[in-house]
């Protein structure tokens, strides 16, 4: 796969280039516009580095959207799949480990990850797939957090009542949809939006940024459950 014709062209400086790559991706015929390349190459507004005034002044605010989404994302996210099988374990969807051996208690985990995985996770990418050009990136993002927000109030809620024998299925079907709407929704646009909304020479940096405080929102997520599932006595 050639890099994009923005990479190219402003970057690598190599206009040609980035018209043959293009004209192969979309089987037509372009050809490369050296002076307007070399025109936008050398305009000071464009050379600005990172962090610089003019980039806090251009994109400041794209890149405390993209940090800051990207970390309220994967505390949400990591916290959850992480300890599937401690969550899975607290409300009986899975028995426990004392009363299965070693190879019954790692099939009935795969079992029910696998479920969820292929009733929430998998269909929420297939949906952003289908309709982030119809709906856009900022709606499906806006739409999936709103959607966690409610799908995981409606677990908190009335935990203790999910926890009971037999009530489990209406617990499972909430925490399988709040997968499906991260990933039709903030765990897949969070990628996206930082290699388009960037200049392409500092789009790899700026994507890097992003990614690292969504690491650092997993911590937190990880270790903020294990905090809070300890026992309190």
């Amino acid at each position: 796969m050639p890099e994009t014709a923005c990479y190219t062209a402003l970057v690598a400086k190599n206009a040609e280039k980035a018209a043959n790559d293009m004209s192969k991706v979309l089987q037509v015929e372009i050809e490369a516009e050296h002076a307007r390349v070399v025109s936008i190459i050398e305009n000071s507004a464009n050379s600005f580095g990172l962090f610089s005034k003019e980039f806090l002044y251009r994109h400041g605010l794209h890149l405390l959207g993209t940090t800051t989404t990207w970390f309220l994302v994967d505390i949400a996210y990591y916290s959850q799949t992480l300890f599937q099988k401690d969550i899975f374990s607290a409300v009986g969807w899975i028995p426990p480990p004392k009363t299965m051996n070693a190879i019954e208690e790692i099939f009935k985990i795969a079992r029910a990850e696998t479920l969820i995985a292929l009733c929430g996770t998998v269909p929420g990418y297939w949906f952003t797939v289908l309709t982030i050009i119809r709906i856009g990136r900022f709606s499906i993002q806006l739409m999936g957090f709103f959607f966690m927000t409610v799908f995981m109030l409606a677990l908190a809620i009335p935990y203790h009542h999910c926890t009971l024998p037999g009530n489990h299925i209406w617990f499972v079907v909430l925490y399988g949809l709040t997968f499906f709407f991260a990933n039709y929704g903030p765990n897949s646009t969070t990628f996206i939006v930082p290699v388009e909304i960037f200049p392409a020479r500092l789009r790899s940096t700026c994507h890097g940024i992003s990614a690292a405080l969504g690491k650092a929102g997993a911590i937190i997520g990880a270790f903020g459950f294990l905090y809070a599932a300890q026992n309190q006595d």
